[in-house]
């Protein structure tokens, strides 16, 4: 009879079908979530037409989707550690697709925010469980790879909301746009036949048989038989998790790493909600400017998967601060007039050093925490991130009340890209390979009877 550490085998795993599997399901489930949320900057211009919405409205009924998310991220985030992570995945399809149809049949200002709230709390609630979910089963050597080409996913959504938002909204009007959320509900059931649990939390459960065919199909070679052992290292359940994220040298990296979450999605939600109607208002046809929200989760996928490779080469830390930097720069210059090739050019890099290094922040954190309170790490760095993205469209719709010169508005977005660079270089290397060297290191103490 073998003892057969869990981590082991996927750490050292080569990439297998079920790899594959894994990255499928949770990419297309990321895919949906980014459709979902993307959505409301491609029908804000003929919203605000519509329902005669000033700015400062229509920042509030950008934000309340991302209310939703706050308290989703934090709430589902924490749950899925003692719930399982795909249990709570299906959960927050459900809810974010359901109400996002009802959406579309929204009369009234105040109809739409409350549902458009309601859907923010799956789509909020997703993110970190898929990111938890990618990173238990990634091979250690292209971790940061698969999680980044999987949450490129989000920008691939962003990308379909733009594209059929050219051709659907001045045609069939918005409400169309929203009617497409029904398609994740028709295909629940494939999710739920082929979307893993978490092993840890099969193992806790005392559901041994499910935990040894994925650890056989992660790794073949293994023959791993019902009398064998599986193991992981001795995780703690905590009564106050959130209250781990503090200990053992993590308090300071923590907080760095919530300033971060919210500078970068402050940026990619202020860019999100209102970069079509910048350039709207800079002179651009609708078509156009929804051709630049395009560009920009083009640029965000290439951001992701770049810096994901590049992650798995140097660090993480370091690639994010560069991202950051690079961010910031881009978005300054962006508020010039200038030639269309050089705009397009610096939208592409700003959706790869934004929404890329939100995706990339994910990974960080994901590697930071151990696995105990890995979902609550992400589910609240997410979440009072999502300050920033409540305060980005409010911030968008408050530069427009002030009519300021169009530059300052971009330079405006630009701020926090400094501030998230200064954040993550604060965030201690150290702690996070200390964490990683201890559940390496550490003794195989919790394992199954065996059947």
């Amino acid at each position: 009879m073998r003892t057969i550490d869990v981590n082991d085998v996927v750490d050292n795993a080569r990439f297998t079908p079920f790899h594959w599997n894994v990255l499928f399901w949770c990419t297309l489930v990321i895919i949906f979530d980014g459709y979902d949320l993307v959505i409301y900057g491609v029908v804000l211009p003929l919203l605000m037409e519509q329902w005669q919405l000033s700015p400062m409205v229509a920042g509030l009924l950008g934000s309340s989707a991302l209310f939703g998310m706050m308290f989703g991220a934090m709430s589902f985030g924490t749950l899925s550690d003692k719930w399982g992570r795909k249990k709570t995945i299906l959960l927050c399809v459900v809810l974010f697709s359901v109400t996002t149809v009802i959406n579309g049949f929204a009369t009234t200002p105040w109809q739409f925010g409350i549902l458009r709230f309601i859907a923010g709390l799956g789509i909020g609630g997703v993110m970190p469980n898929v990111v938890a979910l990618m990173t238990e089963y990634s091979p250690k050597r292209s971790r940061s790879t698969l999680v980044a080409v999987m949450f490129s996913g989000y920008a691939v959504g962003g990308m379909m909301s733009a594209g059929l938002g050219i051709w659907i909204v001045p045609t069939f009007g918005w409400q169309v746009m929203f009617y497409l959320a029904v398609v994740p509900l028709l295909i629940l059931p494939l999710i739920i036949k082929y979307l893993p649990d978490s092993v840890g939390f099969l193992l806790r459960r005392g559901r041994d048989d499910e935990a040894r065919r994925i650890l056989q199909a992660i790794d073949p070679s293994q023959s791993i038989s019902a009398s064998d052992n599986l193991a992981l290292p001795a995780a703690k359940e905590s009564k106050a998790p959130v209250l781990d994220l503090f200990k053992e040298g993590r308090a300071l990296s923590t907080l760095m790493f919530w300033t971060a979450f919210f500078m970068c999605l402050l940026m990619v939600y202020a860019l999100g909600s209102w970069l079509p109607k910048l350039m709207s208002m800079a002179g651009y046809a609708l078509s156009s400017s929804l051709m630049f929200l395009m560009v920009l989760n083009v640029g965000a996928i290439v951001g992701a998967v770049g810096g994901g490779w590049l992650a798995d080469r140097f660090h993480l830390k370091t690639v994010l601060v560069v991202f950051f930097i690079f961010a910031a720069a881009s978005l300054s210059l962006l508020g010039f007039e200038s030639p269309m090739w050089v705009l397009y050019s610096l939208v592409a890099i700003a959706g790869a050093t934004t929404i890329g290094s939100q995706i990339l922040l994910y990974a960080y954190v994901a590697q930071f925490y151990p696995i105990a309170i890995r979902s609550t790490g992400l589910g609240w760095a997410s979440g009072i991130g999502r300050n920033g993205a409540i305060v980005g469209p409010l911030l968008g719709g408050s530069l427009l009340a002030l009519a300021l010169p169009h530059h300052l508005n971009f330079i405006a977005f630009a701020i926090p890209g400094v501030i998230a660079a200064v954040a993550v270089f604060l965030v201690s290397r150290r702690v996070g390979e200390a964490q990683a060297a201890r559940t390496a290191a550490q003794p195989a103490s919790m394992a199954s009877s065996g059947g």
